[in-house]
């Protein structure tokens, strides 16, 4: 066995540096990722008017709480990108950086001369992630887009919700969210191909697109059946009992039945195992067409026992269930604890907070927190003299607004 301690390292990524110019969520947060993995991430904002994200949600004394989250790993600089001196600074920061990560609509860095014929002279090997709500062409890609927009056209609040009710939105940022990974993920595999071909190259992320594509095999459905998949509220389309159900103490549990197995292990455990031999059982189709029956069967038996009689009976038959949770359920479980998903870091103005930790777990070169989200334009100097600017042409550029 070998027992050579490893290397420090820094993270996978450690080496790379992005530059966020993006505002909101789909952006910043694909930087946040990215940076929880060793890049060197720098935040781009306007001198007066900073990202709208550093006041969202909830505050505490004054200061954003989701910017701690959505900042972290970030250094902070401010740019007027529509005066000279602040393009000057952007084009000198681009040729020393790996990715451009923005969400302006199209057309707004060509219209400061910023577009990718002059980001890609600055420096041939810079991979541009462009972010919007349609793309940057087509009918609709001059459209504002924002997710709660992928979230309606990408067919989700069509099937989300109950039957007899209106189409239903996500509460939070999901199209975002996925638009985030998804673009993480693109910017990978460009970079991938920059080292095959030695140039950089625009990645067209349209948040519609991620969507749709979570969403599975709606299109292929509708191209060869003309199949519209309709709202079923917790209900499966596919697949018998799945639900959430009431227990007997007020609280709720979500059962999952699709492996066969699955569902007559759970039919067993509430003593109706009579419906395992029913020719409609052996497929999860026949099994959602039987949904009503099933799921009074299962609900009655959980609403008679307490939630945790539920979870251990469920647990010990080897059937699929879940505790329904709110954040303070998540805080206290021991299965996050064991994980370390919740972690506590040290903080500027709260001393320490508790926050999501790195996404995922790598063995060998794994990510880490090293900072939560800093003030607006916190690194300006620091960065402006990495560049070669001395204090005079700091303050020149300063006194021009263009920092």
């Amino acid at each position: 066995m070998n027992e050579t301690p490893l290397p420090r390292h820094d993270g996978p990524l450690s080496g790379l540096r992005v530059l966020d110019l993006a505002t909101l969520f789909a952006g910043p947060l694909c930087a946040t990722m990215l940076g929880d993995f060793g890049a060197e991430v720098i935040k781009v904002e306007h001198p007066r008017k900073p990202d709208p994200s550093r006041g969202h949600g909830p505050s505490k004394d004054g200061i954003g709480l989701w910017w701690k989250l959505l900042g972290r790993n970030k250094k902070n600089i401010t740019l007027d990108l529509s005066t000279a001196g602040g393009r000057e600074v952007l084009l000198k920061l681009v040729a020393e950086s790996d990715v451009l990560i923005e969400n302006f609509r199209p057309g707004t860095l060509e219209k400061w001369n910023l577009g990718w014929d002059e980001l890609s002279a600055a420096n041939p090997r810079l991979v541009l992630a462009r972010i919007t709500g349609f793309g940057q062409f087509g009918p609709y890609s001059g459209r504002p887009g924002f997710g709660t927009l992928a979230e309606a056209m990408s067919g989700f609040a069509a099937i989300t919700g109950q039957p007899d009710g209106p189409p239903t939105l996500p509460p939070f940022g999901l199209a975002d969210s996925i638009a985030a990974l998804s673009t993480s993920y693109a910017v990978m595999a460009a970079l991938r191909g920059r080292d095959e071909t030695g140039r950089g190259q625009v990645v067209d992320m349209a948040i519609i697109e991620p969507m749709l594509t979570v969403l599975g095999p709606g299109p292929l459905w509708y191209d060869q059946l003309g199949y519209v998949q309709p709202r079923t509220g917790n209900r499966s389309t596919n697949n018998a009992p799945r639900n959430t159900y009431r227990t007997g103490d007020d609280k709720w549990v979500a059962v999952s039945t699709s492996a066969q197995s699955i569902a007559e292990r759970v039919m067993r455990l509430v003593g109706r195992a009579e419906f395992i031999d029913e020719e409609w059982f052996a497929t999860g189709s026949g099994r959602a067409a039987h949904a009503d029956e099933l799921d009074e069967a299962v609900g009655s038996w959980i609403a008679a026992h307490t939630r945790d009689e539920v979870m251990t009976a469920f647990e010990k038959a080897e059937a699929a269930i879940a505790p329904i949770y709110d954040i303070r359920d998540v805080m206290a479980d021991e299965q996050y604890r064991a994980l370390d998903s919740i972690t506590e870091l040290p903080d500027p103005d709260f001393g320490t907070v508790k926050m999501q930790n790195v996404l995922f777990r790598l063995s060998e070169t794994p990510g880490s927190i090293k900072w939560t989200g800093r003030p607006h334009g916190a690194d300006t100097d620091e960065i402006l003299t990495g560049l070669g600017l001395t204090d005079t042409e700091i303050t020149t550029l300063r006194t021009a607004g263009a920092v």
